[in-house]
């Protein structure tokens, strides 16, 4: 099995991993009920978007 050719400085392996990092998921909260939402998204629990209801909200998914 073929091996590193030469050895890559510590500057060289610092830039490779700078888009290594994971970023937080971004969410918000829902101006009906006050739970977690992603954005631009219909809240899970009520069922309301931009301050309508979108999805009637069945009394199973509520509880």
């Amino acid at each position: 099995m073929p091996g590193p050719k030469s050895r890559v400085p510590r500057s060289r392996r610092g830039m490779r991993r700078a888009h290594d990092f994971l970023t937080p998921k971004t969410v918000v909260d829902c101006a009906n009920c006050g739970s977690v939402v992603k954005p631009h998204h219909v809240c899970p629990s009520c069922g309301y978007y931009k301050g309508k209801e979108v999805v009637v909200a069945s009394a199973a998914t509520a509880e």
